[in-house]
Order: C-alpha cells, then structure tokens, then sequence
C-alpha cells in the first residue's frame, strides 16, 4: 500500500475514533443529568420549570461538544488538509 492509501486508512480509523470516543462523554453527561434532574423534580416539585429551564441548557452546552467530534470527523472524512500535501507529493515524484 502506497502512502496515499495510509492517509486514507489513518483519516478513516481516526475518524471513527473521534466521533466513538467523542459521543460516549456527552451520553454519560446527558444521562447522568438527567437522572439527577428528575431526582430533584421528585424532591422539590415547586421547582420543575426552574430546573428543567436549567436541565435543557445544560444539555445543549454538552451536546454542543458532541457536535464538536461530529465536525473534527466529517472534516478528517471530507476535508483532510493532509490529501493536498500527499498528492503533490505523490504527482510530483
């Protein structure tokens, strides 16, 4: 296999890598908040717009970082800065 096709397979594995890795934190967030939310609502019911204003907050800021390894692994997929260096350098040698 040439280098070409090694930045392929290395763009491919870190991609999986990224978005496997990347999506287990923010589950484990979301659902460990959650958990904790629907634990205060049954404690204190007087409180379950305020917290639930606060739940959905929270959930996005931690859904944004699952986003995030989405984005670094579609560009590792689509846009690897990498496939213009190793194409010059595979044309011009």
């Amino acid at each position: 296999m040439d280098s070409l096709g090694w930045v392929a397979v290395a763009s491919i594995i870190s991609s999986g890598l990224c978005i496997g890795i990347g999506a287990i934190g923010p589950a484990l967030g979301e659902g460990r908040a959650l958990a904790q939310a629907l634990s205060a609502m049954a404690q204190q019911p007087d409180e379950t717009n305020t917290i639930t204003r606060t739940l959905f907050v929270g959930l996005a800021m931690v859904e944004s970082t699952a986003i995030y390894a989405f984005v670094v692994s579609m560009i590792l997929l689509f846009a690897n800065p990498f496939w213009n260096y190793f194409l010059s350098q595979t044309a011009g040698g």
